[in-house]
């Protein structure tokens, strides 16, 4: 059985993204990150994914609106699926319509609630935290042409009530992603028909 080959698509720091790359130099019979791909020329994930040798594409938004360049990208690599690990841009219909229930994201938040345009990163700690919430945590969804409305795969909550700062929430939150993202893509690449 071949692998299951991995883009990953991100617009910063890329800590996610490392993450998922050195979790699967482990499990390559599993699957193998392919690619990473960034619309940002200033993105930390370009230095990550060089230091750790994946091939990394830089894209503009005429490429990706104009998505036969990325699908004919992503289908010449015989990409499986694609892990959004702190990209913002909305992705395109027709990108979804080619990979149907095969792009996820992570969202630093207990979705339905912080999500939408907009709410990513700091903004999204800072609301749970205006807001007084008990909790917060992360989800991982499918993509659909919506921010942050697709279909939910896996939640997971820590409490941050004695949290002060959108940081502090940030870290609790960030910790348990490092977690679980790539324990939830390791599982849904099980799940994917594999020749």
């Amino acid at each position: 059985m071949k692998p299951i080959k991995i883009a990953i698509f991100a617009s910063g720091g890329g800590s996610n993204a490392e993450n998922i790359i050195n979790y699967f130099k482990e499990k390559s019979h599993i699957a193998q990150i392919a690619l990473v791909l960034t619309n940002n020329p200033e993105a930390g994930v370009i230095g990550r994914a060089r230091k750790l040798n994946v091939p990394l594409i830089q894209f503009n938004k005429k490429m990706i609106a104009d998505t036969d360049v990325i699908v004919e990208l992503l289908e010449n690599q015989k990409i499986d699926l694609i892990v959004l690990a702190g990209y913002l841009l909305l992705v395109p219909p027709l990108l979804i319509k080619k990979y149907p229930n095969k792009i996820i994201n992570i969202h630093p938040a207990l979705l339905p609630k912080y999500g939408g345009k907009g709410m990513y990163g700091y903004h999204v700690h800072k609301a749970v935290l205006d807001n007084k919430e008990e909790e917060s945590g992360l989800t991982i969804h499918y993509v659909n042409e919506h921010f942050d409305e697709g279909k939910i795969i896996f939640q997971a909550r820590v409490n941050v009530q004695n949290a002060q700062t959108p940081e502090e929430v940030a870290f609790k939150v960030f910790e348990l992603e490092m977690i679980h993202y790539p324990i939830v893509i390791e599982k849904l690449c099980l799940e994917l028909p594999r020749v």
